[in-house]
């Protein structure tokens, strides 16, 4: 598409309104990379207000990232069909209603499948708004094109919880949908006024058999993880159903691309003999899994266990992002200076070492002790991501580059919803185990704990002293539970770290001519 394509009308060879195409188009990047964050810090808010269970209210996060996984393949071939505009006006207008629909909600089944619909709808924002920065700018100002685009997607992870911590707090976590709708209203005006339509060209065909068998796949994954532990697992037949659901569902999905010639099923199986391509999806859904895991364990932490109010909670979680767009900006200047493997190596390192210092959190730490390793950590995924993704694709054929860039966002999308509903499964289980298990000892031990100076001070002669007891026994229980799960973050963290040694690093030539994709490829 040219850049007149984009608006429909040129001046001097520029493209008219350039400038309002360029603000619409961020603010329905800003909208959508701002709701991968936002809603942590209300999450337990929206517990009590739609009595949910800890693990249960996570699926409002979790179902917003699979959607938005599953449907991030489809922006190409809606585009290529029903044409830009049409498909930008679409996703703006239902990502606002779905978003509209979540702040309504009055229980938890609607606002999962309210954050469903925005999932799917918002899928296609991002990326189609990348390809109209690139329309409407020559190639020689893509740079800068991309630069610009770049700071509306990294401050959502900076924005997203200090914003929805403060909508809140000072009004009500409705407010972190209902904060969509002007936004939204802007950007559909502003694209519906100065971006002229096109006919799709209908030139690419769809897989339909291979996207529908892998999404049923990673729904009922999804769901499996998300329910297993409130069913007790395999002994509830809705897990059965689940499990044997994704076990058919994705064998239909790989005997379907195994026999489709390549280049005609929805996954391009041509991908899995780069093992630079393989490497790095690995590393991705990893990396997915700790970011998005990391900041949803502690988003209930502080505020559950800590009594941080929401506004300083986001507050104290939202050097991550800074951390994240400190690093992108170095790493830039040094993807294709420095040898790909060393540059992921540190990443990943510091990664490891932001990891194990919250191992290391403890009931009576300070706020600088949660905000220096969440800056460590966004700073060492951010030194990843770039060289990563550029060994990744600088040696993928361009032919395959379309199919690989949407595998590899749908990695690291299913990657973050494992993770987080992985972690919240062990945190549920773990809190109970060692509950009972400090119940157990604290009785064996103190058999006269009743009449002794602490039970006297708990007042355990009557029940609420006993409930406060047990409150304490199930906070610290929780806290020790918290630090089991950060501890599986290190071990995956650290276990993907020797497969640096499967990569081969690409040519300078190769990384400088992806650089502008590697920046749009998320």
């Amino acid at each position: 598409m040219s850049a007149a394509a984009a608006d429909g009308s040129t001046t001097h060879g520029e493209p008219a309104h350039r400038g309002m195409i360029t603000i619409s188009v961020m603010l329905a990047t800003i909208i959508q990379a701002i709701d991968g964050t936002i809603a942590n810090v209300a999450l337990p808010h929206m517990q009590g207000s739609l009595s949910a269970s800890l693990d249960q209210i996570t699926w409002v996060l979790t179902s917003y990232i699979v959607a938005a996984g599953i449907a991030t393949p489809l922006a190409g071939w809606l585009t290529d069909r029903f044409g830009l505009k049409q498909v930008l006006l679409v996703s703006i207008a239902g990502f606002t209603i779905a978003s509209v629909l979540c702040g309504i909600s009055e229980s938890l089944a609607q606002i999962v499948v309210a954050r469903l619909l925005q999932g799917f709808f918002g899928a296609a924002l991002v990326p189609l708004s990348q390809a109209v920065m690139l329309d409407i700018y020559p190639p020689g100002k893509h740079g800068s094109a991309m630069a610009v685009w770049g700071v509306g997607v990294m401050i959502g992870p900076i924005m997203g919880p200090a914003l929805g911590g403060y909508l809140t707090e000072n009004f009500d976590w409705r407010w972190v949908f209902f904060i969509n709708v002007p936004i939204g209203a802007v950007a559909f005006y502003g694209i519906g006024r100065y971006i002229k339509a096109r006919p799709g060209a209908r030139r690419v065909l769809f897989d339909v058999f291979g996207f529908t068998t892998l999404a049923i796949a990673i729904a009922a994954l999804q769901l499996f993880l998300d329910r297993g532990e409130q069913n007790d697992w395999f002994s509830s037949k809705e897990t059965w159903l689940e499990a044997v659901a994704f076990a058919v569902s994705f064998s239909y999905f790989l005997l379907h691309t195994m026999l489709t010639p390549a280049g005609k099923s929805f996954f391009d199986r041509r991908l899995l003999h780069n093992p630079n391509y393989v490497s790095g999806i690995v590393m991705i859904f990893v990396i997915g899994m700790v970011l998005f895991a990391t900041r949803a364990l502690l988003a209930t932490m502080l505020q559950n266990l800590f009594g941080y109010p929401a506004t300083l909670a986001g507050l104290v979680m939202a050097p991550s992002g800074i951390g994240t767009m400190i690093a992108m900006l170095i790493v830039g200047r040094l993807t294709g200076k420095v040898d790909i493997r060393i540059l992921l190596g540190v990443g990943f390192g510091i990664t490891a070492i932001s990891c194990w210092q919250t191992v290391h959190y403890d009931l009576t730490m300070t706020q600088s002790s949660i905000i220096w390793p969440g800056l460590l950590q966004g700073f060492g995924l951010g030194i990843v991501f770039v060289p990563l993704t550029a060994a990744a694709f600088a040696t993928l054929s361009p032919e395959l580059r379309a199919d690989g860039t949407a595998t590899f966002s749908l990695m690291r999308n299913i990657g973050s919803a494992i993770g987080i509903a992985a972690t919240q499964a062990l945190l549920v289980r773990n809190t109970q185990i060692v509950h009972a298990g400090l119940v157990e000892n604290l009785s064996r031990a103190h058999p006269d704990l009743f009449w002794s100076p602490a039970g006297t001070a708990y007042g355990l002669q009557s029940l609420p002293g006993i409930a406060a007891l047990n409150e304490e026994v199930t906070r610290q229980a929780a806290m020790i539970a918290y630090l089991d799960d950060f501890r599986l973050l290190l071990i995956l963290t650290i276990m993907v770290i020797p497969a640096l040694i499967l990569i081969k690093p690409p040519k300078k030539k190769e990384v400088v001519a992806v650089a502008d994709e590697v920046a749009a490829l998320e």
